[in-house]
């Protein structure tokens, strides 16, 4: 960090995150030795960590949080609110966002990134006035965010995943749902209707393959498939973010869109249940900055080494 004032840090780890416990010091000496004075804080009874960071306003000069996309989500409001720039070690179960803005999975190569690098702008999406950094889904996400149990994601990690939602995937059923979004109103029946800020989610998935944290729209898709196995079908594109070339996927690009119920259905939003239905989507575009590389410096796919190195 150049200048003759050392800038100061509030520095935060959620302890509960995955490799919350795995030894920080070392993280802390680098970001020292760079030039940063790091201001320990952690909430007391009854806040949350956008209260932290409100409070602590005035103590620093950017935030750098250790944890995962849940940490960051509960995090969000706060940094809005003060405008403070956000410094990522990516410490949790999936670190989706991390991934989807460029930021090396090892947290010494992480905090080598907030040394040498400028903020950049990011989106965040909003649904009834709850920020999200990746997506929000309502269907079978909500349920698999509702059955697990942090126990299940500190023990199995990303395998937590996939062994509850495979319990999920054989009671799941269809329901009906009104989407509201660029002068029309459709009434599908689906699945799992997702609504997404960046392109990675829930361990692996992908909301869009062209997708980016910073082009200023929400990507939406809905599965309407028959059964569960059609799933198992659609799964690798999924993970590629493809499906949308599917049939029974319907996904389009948006800035805003509503979707209503006829009984109130659980909204999850980066891994929590925040709300529900009907269910108010929106774009917060430059909504934070974030250090990390600038969008034509991302590399999607080779997230660890290759960036150890452009900033080594």
């Amino acid at each position: 960090m150049a200048g003759t004032l050392r800038k100061r840090a509030l520095f935060i780890v959620n302890p509960n995150a995955r490799s919350g416990r795995r030894p920080i010091a070392p993280v802390r000496e680098m970001l020292e030795s760079g030039g940063l004075t790091l201001v320990d804080a952690a909430p007391t009874d009854g806040e949350t960590l956008s209260d932290v960071i409100s409070r602590m306003r005035d103590a620093c000069d950017l935030v750098i949080i250790g944890g995962g996309d849940g940490t960051l989500n509960s995090a969000a409001a706060g940094l809005v609110e003060t405008g403070l720039p956000l410094g990522v070690l990516p410490l949790g179960t999936a670190n989706d966002f991390a991934r989807t803005i460029g930021i090396p999975a090892d947290p010494h190569d992480a905090a080598r990134l907030i040394l040498s690098t400028e903020p950049q702008p990011i989106d965040l999406g909003e649904v009834n006035d709850h920020l999200f950094f990746n997506v929000a889904s309502i269907g079978f996400s909500a349920e698999l965010a509702g059955e697990l149990t942090e126990k299940a994601k500190k023990r199995w990690g990303k395998l937590g995943y996939a062994i509850v939602a495979a319990r999920l995937l054989a009671r799941s059923r269809v329901f009906t749902a009104y989407v509201e979004h660029d002068g029309s109103v459709e009434e599908i029946r689906t699945m799992q209707v997702s609504v997404g800020n960046g392109r990675h989610y829930g361990g692996g998935m992908t909301v869009e393959h062209t997708a980016t944290a910073d082009d200023g729209r929400l990507d939406f898709y809905s599965l309407e498939v028959d059964h569960w196995w059609r799933l198992l079908a659609l799964l690798p594109s999924l993970r590629k973010g493809t499906h949308g070339k599917w049939d029974d996927v319907r996904a389009f690009r948006t800035t805003e869109v509503i979707v209503k119920t006829s009984k109130p259905r659980a909204v999850n939003t980066d891994g929590d249940l925040t709300t529900w239905t009907p269910a108010h989507f929106r774009i917060r575009e430059k909504a934070i900055r974030v250090f990390a590389p600038s969008n034509g410096n991302r590399d999607f796919g080779l997230i660890g080494n290759v960036r150890a190195n452009a900033v080594s």
